[in-house]
């Protein structure tokens, strides 16, 4: 029974892990495009697109260790 439950956490968190994946892929992808279309952008910009990458790199590396994938119907 205590293997039951501890699946069904790990399936939710996995869950919950592809979905951060997806929010900062987009985050990512959209500070990206600001800087390239941006003439001079500003430190904190640049800075903020990097601290993005990090955790969005982060974050696949995590749902590689776990072996998280989508189940599609």
């Amino acid at each position: 029974m205590l293997f039951r439950r501890k699946g069904i956490i790990r399936k939710k968190e996995n869950e919950r892990l592809l979905e951060n994946i997806e929010i900062m892929k987009q985050r990512y992808n959209n500070q990206k495009h600001v800087i390239y279309h941006s003439v001079e952008p500003s430190d904190e910009v640049v800075f903020r697109a990097k601290l993005t990458e990090s955790l969005y790199t982060f974050l696949l590396r995590e749902a590689r260790v776990r072996k998280a994938t989508k189940n599609k119907l």
